[in-house]
């Protein structure tokens, strides 16, 4: 008999649910665009949340297929941004909106938390600014000082839907607390939170490794949905639910995810630490460290500049690789990983017909990416054995075939790595199965392997290094 497990994603600006069963096999889905102010990316009210996702799962429920035994419903989990937080009062209820991860307006209270940080803790995590959960709590501290004494605890995004799903406010998981600067390290809040920040220790939650079951779900809800009171499952954050879809939870797998930017997240034994800040580590709910950063170039200069003839591109590039030439596809000013420059530019040689200029971008984006990946060698003494690919440049074959070959490891292309997803395998990590390795094993599909070509690793190899000594010149690296 199959078994099932909801995962719930609450985005920026709007929420999906899927039913999946034990195999990772997509029973339903539903998703929802939020009603939402001018000002959504700096507040967003909690309660639209819950009543558009409590919504859309009663109606999700209602209509599944008669074939499918709601009794056989196990668990649900949640995925939500990074970095926004909610002040709650004795009887769980939000003070204020939802202070976004987007609002800008704690910039200053990041850059003296970050300073307080560094002081104590050099060797780990302080990359702290105006998207971290702590410094949007010392800017509403500040900003609503007639409040504060009926303030009983913060909490994250994913935590509020939790909190409704279960009643339990007061845990949160590994990955939701990195910015709000609980010591990874340690498994503790460190006391300068309190002492020096403000913060006060009644106000924190309880952290527990991502997947911890924390409860089950309130009767009325069960009664009303006509399901069981299935367990509920701490909720994490959107970047780390997608890693978890791609399958890229063992150490030496990774996953990059290519869409407007390139982000890429993965395993390693051991903790990395960037002196220069460029990526950070969550913690994995099996003890081991999950490295990763995001850079500012992506696919977005296909979707402004190539949309047109897409497939024929693909076609054309595929008769053209390797190029030979030297092209970084960076639209906007400035890079932040793998390399920290705030004056960079994107480059093309001149004279290049529209075809060659698109196959030297593709190769350029792959020479960010392997870029990204030896200074993950080089922080962690760990290698690299495979890359999961997730976003909308896996669509590419040709792009696929180019990253794997100046890579030179395989790449698996996984056939669905949503957040929703994410929380999915999340929920039957510990309900069902007995670990997230064991889980995502059994849930995650893959849609193809790319293997390096063998006639193109030599050429691209050495196509890298000009592209490096081109940064170099360009004081960029």
């Amino acid at each position: 008999m199959s078994k099932y497990f909801f995962g719930l994603d609450v985005g920026t600006q709007g929420a999906r649910v899927v039913l999946v069963d034990e195999k990772g096999e997509l029973i339903a889905s539903d998703s929802r665009k939020f009603q939402l102010t001018d000002t959504f990316r700096e507040e967003q009210s909690p309660a639209i949340w819950w009543k558009d996702c409590e919504e859309m799962l009663s109606a999700l429920i209602h209509n599944l297929p008669e074939e499918i035994n709601k009794r056989d419903i196990l668990a649900i989990s949640v995925t939500s941004t990074s970095g926004t937080v909610i002040p709650m009062d004795a009887q769980n209820n939000p003070l204020h909106d939802a202070i976004m991860y987007s609002d800008p307006r704690s910039v200053d209270q990041g850059r003296r938390i970050k300073a307080i940080a560094k002081k104590h803790v050099p060797n780990g995590y302080t990359g702290f600014n105006a998207s971290s959960g702590i410094s949007k709590m010392l800017w509403y501290i500040e900003n609503f000082p007639g409040k504060v004494k009926d303030i009983a605890l913060w909490i994250h995004a994913s935590d509020y839907l939790v909190g409704q799903l279960s009643g339990n406010f007061k845990s949160t998981d590994y990955t939701n607390v990195l910015k709000s600067a609980f010591d990874l390290e340690k498994l503790e809040w460190p006391a300068f939170v309190s002492d020096e920040i403000g913060i006060q220790k009644s106000w924190l939650q309880s952290v527990v490794p991502s997947g911890t079951v924390v409860g089950n779900l309130l009767p009325a809800l069960a009664k009303s949905w006509g399901i069981p009171e299935i367990q509920v499952v701490v909720g994490m954050t959107d970047g780390c639910a997608t890693q978890m879809a791609s399958g890229a939870v063992k150490p030496g797998t990774w996953n990059t995810t290519i869409g407007t930017t390139l982000v890429i997240k993965g395993v390693t034994k051991s903790n990395v630490v960037d002196p220069l800040g460029r990526l950070y580590s969550h913690r994995h709910p099996e003890g081991y460290w999950m490295p990763g950063g995001a850079s500012n170039t992506g696919a977005d200069w296909i979707s402004l500049q190539f949309s047109e003839g897409l497939e024929e591109l693909n076609q054309e590039a595929e008769q053209l690789i390797p190029t030979g030439e030297l092209a970084w596809p960076l639209l906007q000013e400035g890079e932040r990983y793998p390399i920290m420059a705030a004056q960079a530019k994107g480059f093309a040689p001149e004279g290049l017909e529209r075809e060659k200029i698109f196959a030297a971008n593709l190769e350029g984006v792959a020479f960010i990416e392997k870029l990204a990946y030896e200074i993950i060698e080089d922080l962690s003494g760990e290698q690299v054995d495979a890359i999961y690919s997730a976003g909308g440049g896996s669509n590419s074959d040709v792009w696929l075939k180019i990253r794997a070959s100046v890579m030179n490891v395989p790449i698996y292309k996984c056939k669905e790595a949503s957040g929703a997803f994410g929380a999915a395998i999340m929920a039957a990590s510990n309900t069902y199965y007995h670990s997230l390795t064991e889980a995502s094993e059994k849930m995650t599909v893959i849609e193809k392997v790319v293997h390096a070509d063998p006639s193109l690793i030599e050429s691209y190899q050495l196509q890298y290094e000009n592209f490096k000594q081109k940064l170099k010149e360009l004081n960029y690296l």
